[in-house]
């Protein structure tokens, strides 16, 4: 033991938490950005969803004509997503808001490949044991929501 943890021995424990949290989803807090022109990205980093291959954007919802979809995503949201993009789907500090202009703007079929395959780096874990209809009822309510303003003095999760 080093004469300065005798004097503070919670430092180790910071240390190590501050590592932890560091290495956390390799590195979430050193791998968001801010971009003050988009405002609703909330200081995000969605650089995930241009890793969709071309066969998945291009792939439509199935469901889009389906006026029941949104309801039944947002119902499946509430279980599986609101924990860490909250009930409103505002984001949180685990995960982004997901009414944000490159969620908003995104391809359904990029949505659902998201959905499939998680963002496992940055903590989003793979839905693909869901049902692929109850993924596409997701993108559904996901693509219902728009993005909503930035609120003043909003400066996200810097």
């Amino acid at each position: 033991m080093t004469k300065n943890s005798k004097l503070f021995p919670q430092t180790g424990i910071i240390t190590l938490a501050l590592a932890a949290l560091l290495a956390l989803d390799g590195g979430w807090v050193l791998a968001k950005k801010r971009d003050p022109a988009t405002p609703n990205n909330r200081g995000w980093d969605f650089s995930a969803m241009v890793k969709a291959p071309e066969k998945a954007r291009a792939k439509r919802n199935p469901l889009e004509s389906d006026p029941d979809a949104p309801a039944a995503g947002e119902k499946l949201f509430q279980q599986h997503c609101a924990e860490c993009h909250d009930r409103s789907a505002e984001g949180r500090q685990r995960g982004p808001s997901l009414r944000a202009t490159e969620v908003q703007r995104a391809a359904p079929g990029t949505l659902f490949w998201i959905l499939t395959n998680g963002v496992v780096r940055r903590g989003m874990p793979d839905w693909s044991r869901l049902p692929e209809p109850e993924r596409w009822q997701i993108v559904s309510y996901l693509k219902s929501l728009g993005t909503s303003p930035a609120k003043p003095g909003d400066r996200g999760h810097d």
